[in-house]
């Protein structure tokens, strides 16, 4: 059997990691491309120049337009050619960061997250958008960042709702890699091994990636709530680096080498819904957890012990949190009918999936989920 483990080379988090910055540019170099929002860049320019002037190093300023579509990418790459730089630097959020790993293809690359309201950061991975903000592709390269490095000082200045929509992502992490697991389905890891040009056949996950997932729901649990309580008062505590450390590296590590499975699939059915597009990437996927483990009737106790762990940082249990009040079944068909699509995660659940099911599990796990809210 063909098993498959990827990671960034380097993860590196503290406090005012930044000012180190300059260190890992000089590895590759003395001029690096910083994609970033400029809000983002103006908020941290004097860490920014104080590692510059440390490491003798320089940074490319790119007015970054905000969205991740090819035309954006294809300026930065003549940018980064014009002014001979030998690194790219992603800083920021989501947007940011997808743009820098299409425009490094997978090359001397460095990821600096300024929220960590998902654990796309350490992943090979990156997702295209259109010049008008749709969705166009999905993007894959040779291998995961370089460099991950994080200021945890700055992850504490963050709005506490990020923190939190992190959480609810990284919540899916084990659930979906065990899943994966028992299905021995074929997960990403194996895509930068030979498998994406199909010169190698597909992978399966490790016992590392799975023992991985496991140690990030474990971690949820016991420091989630604390680390929100950190974050509202914007202070860094180890409760918080642990979040921080889990929301990345442990669901970045753990969904990519691990698997998903159902929850994301479902995920991708709720964004159909346009009640719920004022809920974040991990808001929904919250809620697709407790669809995930109706769909597979997981132990009662498993359940109670995710809804309460939901419940106690606020992230969303039922269609209503996520500002849906009403579904028709027309609405809830045309979800389950999205997330079933063949080419859909879904599919690495260890037994056949139909619309139908997916429906009943969607609609039992709102009501489950508005009791909990009442109990």
């Amino acid at each position: 059997m063909r098993k498959a483990f990827i990671a960034p080379t380097k993860y590196v988090q503290g406090e005012d990691e930044l000012l180190n910055l300059g260190y890992f540019v000089k590895t590759f170099g003395k001029k690096a491309l910083l994609i970033a929002n400029q809000d983002d860049v103006n908020r941290v320019r004097e860490k920014l120049e104080k590692t510059a002037e440390t490491f003798g190093i320089e940074f490319v300023e790119t007015n970054f337009h905000g969205e991740a579509s090819r035309v954006e990418a294809k300026r930065l790459q003549e940018l980064a050619k014009k002014e001979q730089c030998e690194c790219v630097i992603g800083l920021g959020g989501g947007k940011a960061i997808d743009t820098s790993k299409v425009v490094a293809e997978g090359k001397n690359l460095i990821i600096v997250p300024t929220i960590v309201a998902t654990d796309a950061p350490t992943s090979h991975s990156a997702v295209l958008y259109t010049e008008e903000g749709e969705f166009d592709d999905y993007a894959y390269f040779m291998q995961s960042p370089s460099v991950v490095l994080i200021d945890t000082t700055i992850i504490a200045q963050a709005p506490t709702r990020f923190l939190v929509s992190g959480m609810g992502d990284a919540l899916s992490t084990y659930f979906e890699a065990r899943a994966t697991t028992r299905a021995y389905a074929n997960v990403n890891a194996g895509l930068p091994c030979g498998a994406r040009e199909g010169f190698c056949p597909p992978a399966k996950s490790t016992n590392t990636a799975l023992a991985l997932a496991k140690l990030c729901y474990e971690t949820l649990l016991e420091d989630g709530l604390k680390a929100k309580e950190a974050s509202d008062l914007n202070v860094v505590t180890p409760a918080l680096e642990n979040i921080i450390e889990a929301n990345i590296l442990l669901s970045g590590l753990g969904f990519e080498s691990g698997g998903l499975a159902a929850v994301h699939a479902i995920h991708d059915g709720l964004t159909v819904l346009h009640e719920a597009h004022g809920a974040t990437h991990g808001e929904k996927v919250a809620f697709s957890v407790i669809c995930q483990l109706v769909l597979e009737n997981a132990p009662t106790q498993e359940l109670e012990e995710v809804l309460t762990f939901a419940n106690s940082i606020g992230l969303p249990v039922c269609l209503e949190d996520l500002g849906v009040k009403h579904i028709t079944d027309e609405q809830l068909t045309s979800v389950a009918e999205k997330a079933c699509i063949p080419e859909e995660s879904i599919h690495s659940m260890p037994f056949p999936i139909d619309v139908g099911s997916v429906k009943s599990a969607i609609m039992v796990a709102d009501a489950i989920g508005r009791k909990s809210k009442m109990a």
